[in-house]
């Protein structure tokens, strides 16, 4: 469904259901629904976001899903939740509050749901959500309890320093570091 220029303004503002379980393998989180989300209620809806070829060209699921069938991610262990809840057209609308508060928010979601993994697509909303100015892409060296967490590049198209087999790489870098076993308070020797 192409949402109406009409249903992208109503869009404003609103929020989506997180796809979420206990337990999951990864919990993606991206910075706020786009208005494309906002007005289908998908996650990375909006055409020309790449987290759906990234996730499936990583490894993460066994073909191409389109952003109506986000709860079949569940079964696969990963499910899909934002630092900012509310739609706009660009992430650079949220306030710097608005991002402190979601990331307080989200540690308290993983804290709850414990997923093995938390990775946040967009390093300048994990930078200021989490109070981690010189953070970088990649195992952080902070768990969140018994969570890993990563910081993966934003795959909006609007980010021209991924292409998408760089968004892939990335992704895939997790997934490959998921296959090891777990070690809590920080990333393995090999990715210090």
């Amino acid at each position: 469904m192409k949402p109406t220029p009409d249903q992208l303004l109503a869009a404003r503002d609103s929020t989506i259901e997180d796809v979420l379980a206990p337990g999951l393998r990864v919990l993606f989180c991206g910075i706020n629904p786009g208005l494309w989300s906002g007005a289908t209620g998908h996650h990375f809806a909006r055409p020309g976001n790449r987290f759906w070829p990234a996730l499936y060209r990583s490894g993460f699921t066994p073909r191409l899903f389109r952003p109506d069938e986000q709860r079949e991610l569940l079964d696969l262990g990963l499910g899909i939740t934002n630092v900012a809840p509310r739609a706009t057209a660009k992430a650079d609308e949220l306030t710097a509050d608005e991002l402190r508060e979601g990331g307080a928010a989200l540690a308290d979601r993983v804290r709850s749901l414990r997923p093995r993994a938390l990775a946040v697509l967009g390093i300048g909303a994990y930078r200021t959500a989490f109070g981690r100015r010189t953070a970088a892409v990649g195992r952080q060296p902070e768990d969140l309890g018994e969570t890993e967490v990563w910081v993966l590049p934003n795959p909006s198209g609007l980010n021209a320093h991924y292409t998408l087999d760089g968004l892939a790489q990335e992704f895939r870098l997790l997934r490959e570091a998921l296959e090891q076993p777990h070690r809590p308070g920080g990333p393995p020797p090999s990715l210090r």
